[in-house]
């Protein structure tokens, strides 16, 4: 998988996975895979990771998108840097979303909110879509 790749699936599955029972199990791992990488850093991380996860439990309460998005990116950038300098950190980091989210189903969780009037349409799909307008 391509870093770039990887860090956006992580960014998005580790944002998810915040504000669920698999917490504590994603915060440790993450913990683990920068003292293993980035020793310096690990303090910061864990610190980071705390602060994330507050604003992601406010974030759902409130159905704040905009901030589950920069969340995301923020997590997204920082396995980026974690990747460029240590890429034997990818694998281990593959292992850890594929043990702490089997199926990959939280980073694709789509939310999608639209509104019409007048004589607008909508139209949304979590995938493919096809409209045929006769």
């Amino acid at each position: 998988m391509d870093p770039e790749v990887l860090a956006q699936s992580a960014g998005a599955t580790l944002v998810t996975l915040m504000a669920t029972d698999a917490w504590h199990r994603t915060r440790d791992g993450l913990t683990q895979l920068w003292r293993r990488m980035q020793p310096q850093r690990a303090a910061t991380v864990a610190a980071e990771l705390e602060a994330s996860r507050e604003d992601v439990l406010v974030a759902v309460a409130a159905n704040d998108q905009e901030t589950m998005h920069a969340l995301r990116l923020q997590w997204q950038g920082l396995v980026r840097r974690l990747l460029v300098a240590q890429p034997a950190a990818a694998e281990e980091l593959r292992r850890l979303l594929d043990e702490l989210d089997p199926g990959g189903s939280a980073a694709r969780q789509v939310a999608q909110q639209a509104t019409a009037s007048g004589h607008a349409r909508v139209y949304q799909a979590g995938r493919d879509q096809h409209i045929a307008d006769r």
